[in-house]
Order: C-alpha cells, then sequence, then structure tokens
C-alpha cells in the first residue's frame, strides 16, 4: 500500500506539473467561436504549408520552419479570410497592409541567422505573425507599427497569446527603437526607397538587417545588410513586392 501511495502521488505531481504547458499550448490554439476539430483542420494545414511552401523550397533552419509549424497563422488574418490562412499567398489585414506569405516571413527569418537570446528589431508589426514568428526562436522582440490601429489588434493578440518577450511600439519605424539599440538583427516589412540610415545605425556588431527596397507599386528587391568593422556589405536576395513603408520620412 505504501508503494502504490507513492506511485499515485507520483502521477498527480506530473499531471500537475504538466498543467501550465497544456494551458499554454491550448491558449496559442484557440480563438472565439472555433471548436477542436477546426484547430486540428488548421494544425494540418499548418504542416501542409511548412511542407509544401517552406521546406520544399529550401529554408532548412530547424528553428525557423519550428517556428512555422507553431506559430497559428489564421489568428492574424481578418475572420472572413481565415480559410485562406496557409495559402501560398499575402493577404490584406486592413488600412491598406497585407500579412507576407508564408515563405516569404520564413525566407526573411532565416536570412537573419537568429540565435536565441539576442534582440531583434522587426519594422511594419502589422497583424503581428512576424513577431511571433521571432518569438517563438526564444528571442527579444522589439516591433514598431505606424498604424495605431493595427498595432493596438496586434499586441492585444500577442499579449493574449502569451508571448511576453514581444515589446510594441506605435511610432515611425523608419528612425528605429534608438532606447533598446545596438539591435543583433533588424527586420523590415514595408519598402521604403532607400535603407534608412537610423536602422543602418541601430545594427550591432555583426548584426544583420532584411529590407525590402524600391518603388511603390513595382518591384522590389530584397536585401540583406551585414554588419562588420563598421561597413556595411549588401547580397540580393530577389524581387519582391510589399506594401510602402510609412511615416513622416
Amino acid at each position: 500500500m505504501p508503494t502504490f501511495d507513492r506511485s499515485i502521488a507520483a502521477i498527480l505531481l506530473i499531471l500537475v506539473a504538466s498543467l501550465p504547458a497544456c494551458q499554454s499550448a491550448a491558449r496559442r490554439e484557440s480563438v472565439s467561436g472555433l471548436t477542436q476539430n477546426v484547430t486540428d483542420q488548421y494544425l494540418e494545414l499548418r504542416e501542409q504549408m511548412v511542407e509544401t511552401q517552406i521546406e520544399s523550397r529550401g529554408i532548412s533552419d530547424d528553428s525557423v520552419v519550428l517556428a512555422m509549424r507553431r506559430v497559428p497563422r489564421h489568428l492574424f488574418v481578418p475572420e472572413d479570410l481565415i480559410d485562406q490562412a496557409y495559402e501560398d499567398t499575402p493577404l490584406p489585414i486592413g488600412f491598406g497592409q497585407t500579412i507576407s506569405q508564408p515563405y516569404i516571413v520564413a525566407l526573411m527569418t532565416e536570412s537573419l541567422k537568429i540565435k536565441p537570446g539576442q534582440r531583434i528589431l522587426e519594422i511594419g508589426t502589422g497583424s503581428g505573425y512576424q513577431a511571433a514568428i521571432l518569438a517563438e526562436m526564444s528571442v527579444d522582440v522589439y516591433t514598431i507599427e505606424v498604424i495605431p490601429e493595427l498595432a493596438a489588434q496586434a499586441a492585444d493578440q500577442l499579449n493574449n497569446l502569451g508571448y511576453t518577450n514581444i515589446h510594441t511600439l506605435t511610432a515611425d519605424g523608419y528612425f528605429g527603437w534608438e532606447e533598446y539599440a545596438p539591435f543583433d538583427a533588424i527586420i523590415v516589412t514595408a519598402a521604403p526607397d532607400h535603407l534608412p540610415q537610423p536602422l543602418a545605425n541601430q545594427l550591432g556588431e555583426g548584426g544583420r538587417l532584411v529590407i525590402p527596397i524600391g518603388p511603390v507599386g513595382f518591384t522590389q528587391t530584397l536585401w540583406l545588410f551585414e554588419e562588420e568593422d563598421g561597413e556595411l556589405s549588401a547580397t540580393n536576395l530577389g524581387g519582391v513586392r510589399f506594401v510602402p513603408l510609412t511615416g513622416e520620412h
């Protein structure tokens, strides 16, 4: 009998210890009005997205792939577009903004070569999806959105999903977030027509900056800038099309 009691106690301790993780997982996979069956459907769609859109196109960083598998993209699109959340395309999120195509999110994230514990600056919070992907990689995310309504919506959603390592700011992203600079990496999800000097200045030693640059309404070029000894080298990552970077600049 004493052995039986100890076994029961051990089982109870394991169950109690697992509750926070279970609750966290449930919170990250829940959305108002959706049933568990629908959530399971999205899990399958997310796996298909990763296999057919991400891995098949050469994204191989395990931490990026895992983050793309974890983050429920359907929670970051308008309700009337939820059925399209895992398709191979950007989607409108209101105010003339979009959530980027999944592959582009993965490509830009992988290009940063993120390591746990780093400090990452994101310009253009949008719906908050890119910030969530970054946060899943065990880094501190500082994200800026110039449109107050989008900034508030994204902050609420990220908070509801339990992300404590994401810091949000409503401001003109062109000028970065000098208070927390330097950053190990910077990602810009809207296109200016030149590299903003404040962002270049806030990139730390050995840092990496990914940004689309080009004219509004036309194909832009996705650039990777790498800092070394005070100099920036540039690598062309290909043609893309982003909404313009807006603000006082």
